[in-house]
């Protein structure tokens, strides 16, 4: 009875070492991976404008094409690569906030589509509006 308890634990053991290496490979096809996921600026003044690039590589095994990056309102605009990348290879995506006509907490979802195994990833920019001084 001992013996067998030993041989299924060992044989339980051994598939599980197989499945976390499995999970550790790269999947087939493209993937995109940030180099960071959210830029937070602090306080800033109501009517400032700010910005942030935000790197990220396709670390899967195929070319990458991004297919949208999506606002979340009309203060945010994006630039990004219409062309493949390729393993291996970074870029990035431009985003800007104006914050002319905003107030408090401000958190912008920027949605990324593209035909990765993990097809839409989000980045976002945080940052706190302060009144102008100026404007009562």
């Amino acid at each position: 009875m001992k013996y067998i308890f030993v041989s299924l634990l060992s044989i339980f053991m051994i598939q599980a070492a197989v499945a976390q290496n499995a999970a550790e490979e790269a999947p087939d096809g493209p993937q995109i991976t940030f180099a960071e996921d959210t830029k937070d600026f602090g306080d800033i003044v109501q009517g400032d404008k700010v910005s942030h690039t935000f790197e990220f590589e396709n670390t899967g095994t195929e070319p990458l094409i991004l297919s949208n990056v999506l606002t979340t309102c009309g203060c945010t605009a994006t630039s990004w690569p219409r062309e493949p990348i390729a393993p291996g290879e970074t870029a990035s995506i431009d985003v800007s906030f104006n914050s002319t006509g905003k107030k408090g907490r401000q958190n912008k979802v920027i949605t990324v589509v593209s035909n990765a195994v993990n097809a839409q990833e989000r980045v976002k920019l945080i940052t706190n509006v302060l009144p102008n001084k100026d404007v009562q």
